[in-house]
């Protein structure tokens, strides 16, 4: 049976940086590495709010990105 081993996990920050010419959102992500991987939703929304307040844009939404190995 193939095993998922958790190797690492990024945020990342989607941000509305205003809009085009035909009047459709532009986004702008943010990404962070090094995340620890036992993190949990509520700890990552934190650190996303406290980060967004330090930016100009409005946050749109936050992602966690895990990768995992696997091994079978």
């Amino acid at each position: 049976m193939a095993q998922a081993l958790l190797e690492g996990t990024k945020l990342r920050l989607v941000f509305e940086a205003g809009l085009d010419d035909e009047g459709k959102p532009i986004f702008k992500a943010k990404t962070f590495s090094n995340v620890t991987k036992a993190a949990s939703a509520d700890q990552l929304s934190q650190a996303a709010q406290a980060l967004a307040a330090l930016c100009n844009d409005k946050l749109n939404k936050v992602e966690r990105n895990d990768s995992n190995e696997i091994i079978g």
